[in-house]
């Protein structure tokens, strides 16, 4: 496909900021930095392709709501998704490979308290299972869901309920039950995104959606919010400048990545949305065709 490069005099302010209620949530992470508000555009995305995509290839999956309801919807055939931070790779692995009874038996039975969050955390977990609902947790009651180092357990919360402010045992039961719903549409690979790029780049029945870890920008916030936050930002760009079929990748907007996507011509467009301050900012959706864009 030739590539054609679009270059914003001005960003979307028009448009409106998309209200995360409205969207079908899926997953059973609170994560930072997920793209649960994108999920009208990736829609829309996708019903533009016709035929529907063969595969629908998620890098770099974190709390996965793209990939999650593009097999809810059924807006491509096969999802296959990949991860490299261990603790969040356990809970995918379990909920589509494991015992999921056991990990909704373990969320079921736990006593939320400080006391025995720091006791199981003070636990080695010595099966898949365990792991996994040691993650889960440990996302539920750290602030913001942030599992990096660093982070701490959430004090006053939601309406003064403190450490119990996002514990919904129930809520995430449901989500991890419809997740293993799912479970014939969707493959799991713990590792390196770049992994799974390089072994479908050049499938012409594949579609990307590349959400990286946060930044390229020097601002470096992914230190606070990831554990793997470090990637070869200008190898993704390199990489996806020569893909011909359709791709979308998203970043924060900053003059690193608007560079990146002049020196390797790629379309870019502003996007608005909310941060998990409530604050109105704006993002970059990148792709080699933006005809569909609004």
């Amino acid at each position: 496909m030739e590539q054609t490069c679009l270059y914003p005099t001005e960003s979307h302010s028009d448009m409106p900021i998309v209200n995360v209620a409205s969207v079908k949530k899926l997953s059973p992470f609170r994560y930072p930095g997920g793209k649960t508000w994108l999920v009208p555009t990736v829609r829309k995305w996708l019903k533009t392709l016709n035929p529907k995509p063969e595969l629908f290839i998620e890098p770099f999956l974190g709390g996965g709501i793209i990939s999650l309801t593009v097999a809810n919807e059924n807006l491509a055939k096969h999802i296959i998704m990949s991860e490299l931070d261990d603790e969040v790779a356990s809970v995918w692995s379990v909920l589509l490979y494991g015992n999921v009874d056991q990990l909704v038996q373990s969320i079921l039975s736990f006593n939320m308290t400080v006391e025995n969050v720091k006791e199981r955390f003070s636990l080695s977990p010595t099966t898949p299972e365990e792991k996994a609902f040691q993650t889960i947790l440990k996302n539920r009651v750290y602030h913001g869901g942030i599992m990096a180092n660093g982070s701490g357990l959430i004090k006053n919360g939601e309406n003064g309920k403190g450490i119990k402010s996002r514990w919904y045992p129930k809520t995430i039961i449901k989500r991890m039950r419809k997740i293993s719903s799912l479970s014939f549409k969707l493959e799991f690979i713990e590792g390196d995104g770049f992994n799974l790029i390089d072994r479908y780049l050049d499938n012409e029945n594949s579609v990307f959606f590349v959400d990286p870890p946060y930044t390229a920008s020097t601002k470096n916030a992914g230190r606070r919010l990831y554990r793997h936050y470090q990637i070869e930002h200008e190898k993704l760009f390199q990489l996806f400048s020569n893909r011909a079929y359709p791709f979308m990748m998203t970043y924060d907007d900053s003059i690193e990545i608007r560079n990146l996507c002049d020196k390797y011509s790629m379309n870019y467009q502003f996007i608005p949305m909310k941060n998990t301050h409530n604050l109105k900012q704006q993002e970059l959706i990148i792709s080699n065709d933006l005809r569909w864009f609004p």
